[in-house]
């Protein structure tokens, strides 16, 4: 049996290639501390059907090209969508900075009062 992988699609952009990303849990020999290593591989997707976010199993193959030794066996869960923002960042408005200096002369002046009252 050859060896074979499951992880998720986490680009498509290339033709007939994807890149998977398979996350491992390991636990550190001195520490015991667990932690998630991620690993990237290219595989070749001849009929273009996996897409980003898909539930893959690549299999090793020989070497296609200079980055690419997997190929694509069978995707086994498709992606349910990808969450897209509604408005844009650039665009999100903040409040006006005269508002927050305000707000600090405010603070200030009701501190300088409390430091008035015990005096």
């Amino acid at each position: 049996m050859a060896h074979t992988l499951v992880g998720v699609v986490t680009s498509d952009k290339r033709d007939k290639t994807i890149t998977v990303s398979i996350a491992n849990r390991e636990t550190h020999p001195l520490y015991r501390k667990q932690y998630t290593k991620t690993r990237k591989y290219t595989a070749h997707d001849e009929k273009n059907e996996a897409k980003v976010g898909d539930l893959v199993e690549i299999s090793m193959s020989r070497p296609i090209s200079k980055t690419k030794a997997y190929t694509l066996v069978k995707v086994i869960e498709k992606s349910r969508g990808t969450v897209e923002l509604k408005e844009d960042v650039n665009k999100v408005e903040l409040p006006e900075k005269v508002g927050a200096d305000a707000e600090a002369k405010a603070k200030k002046a009701a501190s300088a009062e409390s430091e008035g009252e015990e005096a």
